[in-house]
């Protein structure tokens, strides 16, 4: 026993604080980069110098080891010395309004192009209808009305001579003509009409007839004339439009006659801005009805530009992160809007999406958030590859959007694709995507740990340092960076190793120093550290706590002292969100003579998983390989965990169901003080297990509450013993000898500590000493076989 069980020094990290050789982490520079992360660093150093197509990258590792923040911090320091991509902007196309032209620009540019052009919209709404009062235009509008009235005057004319010669007055109003039959030079009324005899009425009524003819025949070239005359009126309100309108173009056009798809939208205006200014500013029907700004947001929906990415001069590359992937927040919108119940939209409702904000730099995604949103990576792929930005609606090709759409003008793409994702997401990616290997050749890996050394361990120091002054924290003193440093290990479960997960040491950190807010404290100390843990165990802990009480009241039948057989103390670790537990279980054994070999009762019930089942199947082959070579192992066990009714995986039990297997194969007790983990080969060796800490723990736990004996102890693989970093009240317990941990390399050890009897070496002639462990179990094999031969004869 002495030489298996572990000294106190060895159950945790010990940090000599000689080589910090500060007092507070005030005294200390701040911390650059990212701790312990050389490949990942060189390798986006890399992915960002490559400008070729197919080298984006895809940065794996788990979450809150630094990866995201780093990213984006270091492609930020970058892209500054990068050039200032074009802002791209939508213009009306004139000719084709459902189709949006693209027009890239200079950041000075895109300004001036707005303030242009809203200057323009200013100087035409104080142009028109102004431009129509001026003399030259009345007096040329006047001729035309003239030369049209006196056609009409004169057709009139005629028929007035006519109907005066056969007694008829003519009355002309601003609607119609009308006949009146007169008398002695008098018109006559309807009663007077009526009065008259019948056939000179009758002849009034022919006459009538006749003049209302003439008239229709003296007006047939009315509507000739009246198109002649508004044809007249266009030709005259076009060329006062266009003589107004060229001047104030000029300026605009001198500003960007060095850009030729500009001067074409120019030209392209100029053709279309009389048509625009007839319909909005002068047409007689709406001027009265029209308020100002109605006016101004009709022009300004046609004429202003649509700038939909923005740039500062000399800002260098964007760097943008998408946190919901979308197809809309990537690739952009089209807004609608309801009018008279039809949805009606314009260029000016195209808004932008990530890759256009990202367009000449850097988009930075999740992978997981993309693979989960629809059509979004095979959409996105398309992109990367064509190095295309087409706006167009998924929906509207498997038709559950009928609304009449735009077509804006597709725009050249050059973004860098960051994915920042799990290992098994790229994996999974290079496994079943044949277009993410050619697109995604530069892989940044970031560690989940990184040894602990001199150099690391001031790095480390220096990091928290950066934290303290980037959050407003209190600065630390030595012994609460050490223990921070412990704590780190712990993560990372290895005492020469820190823990790369930066996030949650990071919110200890935070947890900490409002504990030293509250106690008035000027620096953060080791015990505002354990404080903050004991917190977040109080908060998480309530499962633990009731099956803690169930243990102490005998509901979970588990015993810590005296001896039994057939039943054995195993280790497990439970895990609830952020929360993970070590809990002692009883594991029992029964063995008698048959043919079904060990029986896996957790799996049969469908409770085992796959590497539970695997560790009990181990059992059988070590059996049949070490006790069984010269008779067949004939017999029936069943092994379960009891009072376990949830999911079992993990082959951890399997050293511990071994032992008891034996125990009741033998009927030899098997001592009730220990608890054992750990994994075994079929050659009997032990093999290193998960959550050795939280297993160790939880079983001191119980042990302490019934009260420690001296005896107790837990039993766990020796390539486990670099994992061990324990609760301080472990550590003095086990210096105190109230409390042992024993380390195993093979099954053998692990039977003579719980049975307290030699297991027994082989001799010259291949076999046990009878009175040993293992000469037992060779006796008692060939005694059942030999009974299992009678049975059968």
């Amino acid at each position: 026993m002495t030489a298996t069980r572990l000294s106190s020094e060895q159950l945790t990290q010990a940090v000599d604080l000689n080589t910090l050789t500060f007092v507070t982490t005030d005294e200390l520079e701040s911390f650059q980069g990212v701790l312990g992360q050389d490949r990942a660093v060189n390798a986006i150093q890399f992915g960002v110098a490559m400008q070729r197509p197919g080298y984006n990258i895809f940065v794996m590792g788990d979450t809150g080891t630094g990866r995201s923040s780093y990213v984006r911090d270091y492609l930020k320091s970058e892209a500054k010395r990068q050039a200032t991509p074009s802002i791209w902007c939508y213009v009306n196309n004139f000719a084709n309004p459902r189709e949006p032209r693209s027009v890239a620009l200079d950041p000075a540019e895109a300004d001036l192009l707005r303030s242009s052009m809203r200057e323009l919209i200013d100087q035409l709404l104080a142009t028109f209808p102004a431009v129509f009062e001026n003399p030259a235009y009345q007096q040329k509008k006047s001729a035309i009305e003239y030369l049209f009235n006196r056609r009409y005057d004169r057709a009139i004319e005629q028929v007035e001579k006519e109907a005066h010669k056969q007694g008829v007055a003519v009355y002309r109003d601003s609607m119609a003509i009308s006949f009146t039959p007169m008398r002695d030079g008098k018109a006559l009324d309807e009663t007077e009409f009526a009065q008259l005899p019948e056939d000179e009425r009758e002849d009034f009524h022919e006459t009538i007839a006749e003049l209302e003819q003439m008239l229709g025949d003296q007006l047939a070239e009315l509507p000739q004339w009246k198109r002649e005359s508004s044809d007249q009126q266009r030709e005259l309100n076009q060329l006062a439009i266009q003589q107004a309108i060229l001047p104030l173009l000029e300026p605009i056009r001198e500003r960007f006659t060095h850009h030729d798809r500009l001067k074409t939208h120019i030209d392209e205006l100029e053709e279309y801005l009389p048509r625009l200014v007839l319909e909005e500013l002068v047409d007689e029907r709406l001027l009265e009805i029209r308020e100002e700004y109605v006016k101004r947001n009709r022009l300004e929906e046609f004429l202003l530009p649509n700038v939909v990415t923005h740039h500062s001069d000399q800002s260098g590359a964007p760097v943008v992160y998408e946190p919901h992937p979308s197809y809309t927040n990537l690739f952009g919108r089209i807004e609608y809007s309801s009018e008279q119940g039809a949805l009606v939209t314009n260029y000016q409702r195209i808004c932008a999406g990530a890759l256009h904000r990202a367009n000449g730099g850097y988009l930075i995604l999740d992978a997981e958030k993309v693979l989960g949103e629809p059509m979004v990576w095979d959409a996105l792929k398309r992109a990367i590859q064509s190095r295309l930005l087409k706006m167009e609606s998924p929906y509207s090709e498997m038709g559950w959007v009928n609304t009449t759409s735009l077509l804006p003008e597709v725009i050249p793409l050059s973004v860098k694709l960051v994915l920042i994702g799990s290992r098994q997401v790229y994996y999974l990616l290079q496994e079943y995507d044949e277009d993410f290997k050619r697109l995604f050749r530069a892989v940044v890996d970031f560690d989940n740990d990184l040894p602990l050394n001199s150099d690391s361990l001031e790095a480390y120091a220096r990091l928290l340092k950066s934290r303290v002054v980037e959050q407003g924290y209190a600065h630390l003193s030595r012994a609460a960076v050490e223990r921070m440093v412990r704590f780190s290990a712990r993560l990372a479960e290895q005492q020469d190793t820190l823990s790369a997960h930066l996030g949650e040491q990071f919110d200890l950190l935070a947890e900490a120093d409002f504990l030293r807010r509250l106690a008035k404290d000027e620096l953060i100390e080791p015990a505002h550290i354990d404080r903050a843990l004991q917190a977040k165990q109080e908060r998480t802990g309530r499962v633990y706590d009731r099956l803690f009480e169930q243990m102490l009241d005998g509901t979970v039948l588990l015993e810590s002292s005296g001896k039994a057989v057939g039943k054995i103390n195993g280790l497990t670790v439970m895990s609830l969100g952020d929360t993970s537990f070590g809990s002692p279980a009883r594991i029992t054994a029964t063995v008698y003579p048959g043919s079904k070999g060990v029986v896996d009762i957790e799996r049969e019930a469908s409770l085992g998983q796959a590497i539970h089942s695997k560790g009990v199947m181990i059992l059988s082959g070590f059996m049949g390989n070490r006790y069984a070579q010269q008779f067949p192992l004939a017999i029936s066990a069943h092994l379960a965990m009891e009072q376990s009714y949830g999911y079992i995986d993990g082959d951890s039990a399997s050293l511990a169901e071994l032992v008891c297997l034996i125990s009741a194969l033998i009927q030899h007790p098997v001592n009730q003080n220990f608890a054992v983990t750990g994994s075994m080969n079929q050659h009997g060796e032990v093999q290193a297990i998960g959550g050795v800490n939280e297993k160790i723990e939880g079983f001191f736990r119980l042990c302490a509450a019934r009260g420690l004996t001296g005896e107790q102890g837990v039993i766990i693989p020796a390539s486990n013993r670099r994992n061990l970093i324990l609760h301080d009240d472990v550590v003095a317990a086990a210096a105190a000898g109230k409390f042992h941990i024993h380390c195993v390399t093979h099954v053998d050890q692990a039977i003579e500590l719980l049975m307290q009897h030699p297991a027994g070496e082989l001799n010259d002639q291949g076999e046990f000493p009878e009175d040993s462990i293992n000469g037992r179990i060779i006796a008692r094999l060939k005694a059942i076989a030999n009974l299992s031969k009678k049975h059968e004869d």
